[in-house]
This record gives C-alpha cells, sequence and structure tokens, in this order.
C-alpha cells in the first residue's frame, strides 16, 4: 500500500481550448464563414470570466495554427484584423480584471498591426496578478519542438549541455512559454477528436474532453459541464490506485 493516493484530482491550474466549428456554425445559418469567427468572442468572454470566478490560472486559447495561414487570404486577413479589434476593444477591461494576456506561438509570423497591438497589451498587462490569458497564434505543437530543438541544438553547440544531459526538462525549459504549468484539461468544441497539433508536449497527461457544441454557442454552462466531467475523474500519471 502506498502512502499517498495518485489518483486524486489535482485542482484546475490550467485550461486549454481548442476553439473549433466558427465555419460550421455561420454555414448553418446561411452566412459567410468570417460571422463565425465575429460571433465567437463572446465565447471568449464568457470562458475568460469564468476562469476568472472560479480562480483557474491559466486559460490558453487555440486562436489560429501554422496551418489556418492555408486558408483562403480574405479569411486570414480578417482573422488578423478581428485579433487586432478584439485586443483594442477589451485591454481595458482585462487590464482593470488583472488579466495578464501572453501569446504563444511563432508570433513574427503576425501582420505589423495585430502584433503591434498584441506586444503593447502583453506589456501593458505584464504585472498584473490575475488570470493568464494565453493566445496560441501562427502556433503549432510540432513547430514548437522544431523550435526547442534548435534551441537545445545550439546549446549543445556552444557545449553549454551534452547530448547524454539532454533531459524531458531540458525540453520542457526549450519551449515558448516554460513558465506556464502543463493543462490539466483540454477541451475541445465542434465534436472533432483530436487534438490538432495543440501543446502536443504540454498535453501528455492532459484530461481531454470533447463537445459537439460549436465554439461560437460555447456558453459558461457548457464549460462547467466539462469541468464537473474533469472533477469526477480520476487522474493517475501511470500509477495505481492505493489498496
Amino acid at each position: 500500500m502506498t502512502s499517498s493516493s495518485p489518483s486524486v484530482l489535482a485542482p484546475l491550474t490550467h485550461l486549454g481550448i481548442i476553439m473549433d466549428g466558427n465555419g460550421r456554425w455561420a454555414r448553418s445559418r446561411g452566412l459567410k464563414r468570417i460571422e463565425g469567427h465575429k460571433a465567437a468572442e463572446t465565447s471568449i468572454h464568457e470562458s475568460v470570466e469564468y476562469c476568472g470566478e472560479t480562480g483557474i490560472g491559466y486559460l490558453t486559447l487555440y486562436a489560429f495554427s501554422t496551418e489556418n495561414w492555408k486558408r483562403p487570404r480574405a479569411e486570414v486577413g480578417f482573422i488578423m484584423a478581428l485579433l487586432k479589434r478584439f485586443i483594442r476593444r477589451n485591454i481595458d477591461s482585462l487590464d482593470q480584471n488583472r488579466v495578464r494576456v501572453r501569446a504563444t506561438g511563432r508570433l513574427n509570423d503576425l501582420p505589423a498591426g495585430p502584433l503591434r497591438e498584441l506586444r503593447s497589451a502583453m506589456e501593458r498587462t505584464a504585472g498584473n496578478d490575475g488570470l493568464q490569458l494565453i493566445l496560441a497564434l501562427s502556433y503549432g505543437g510540432r513547430a514548437e519542438l522544431v523550435d526547442g530543438f534548435r534551441r537545445i541544438a545550439g546549446m549543445v553547440r556552444n557545449g553549454d549541455i551534452s547530448p547524454e544531459g539532454i533531459t524531458e526538462d531540458t525540453i520542457s525549459s526549450s519551449l515558448y512559454l516554460p513558465d506556464v504549468p502543463d493543462p490539466d484539461l483540454v477541451i475541445r468544441t465542434s465534436g472533432e477528436l483530436r487534438l490538432s497539433n495543440f501543446l502536443l508536449w504540454q498535453s501528455a497527461y492532459s484530461e481531454l474532453y470533447f463537445t459537439d457544441v460549436l465554439w461560437p454557442d460555447f456558453r459558461k454552462k457548457h464549460l462547467m459541464e466539462a469541468v464537473e466531467e474533469y472533477r469526477r475523474r480520476r487522474r493517475r500519471f501511470g500509477e495505481v490506485d492505493d489498496v
């Protein structure tokens, strides 16, 4: 018998959401895809509010993947403009509620205007001690690993570390936001059952929750259902329950 129970569920510290279904939401209403992206802002607001109200420390939203650059130029341009407007419209409220805005991904791929707005928001809220809202932009889990391995290769080349000295901690500390804990729960909306290149390294032991609700329809009640389901689960991390 072990002295502690590894199956006891740890607090929900980091929540990741794969926001999927904007296009299908628009098509089902006979609208253009961009209308789905517009409608998604309410879902973001409610998710941020819920996390702030319940004390969740980190919320990572998969906003734009490395693969999304392949979408039609007009749609990509609209999403980038929407990002810029979202930050401008909400930065005062986020700051007043002590939300710290952060981002992860190949941010230099973003157009100058949205990138400037994003960096301004991150600088303005850097000292806030509430929820950390992390926007995954031009983000891909494989790209993050490639970039991390390149950093490690540079360390090996410079003699700062030997190949034999590379550990899981070495890799984790070489990723985009090494200070952010791994997500406890990853939610994907719209009924798709895959991670789609989201936080691949960090999600190794995350609990996964899939819902058929399209992202623009996702509200606090749906998030509560996901969290309640999470709290019913037992996280063993490869160990066994006490006997």
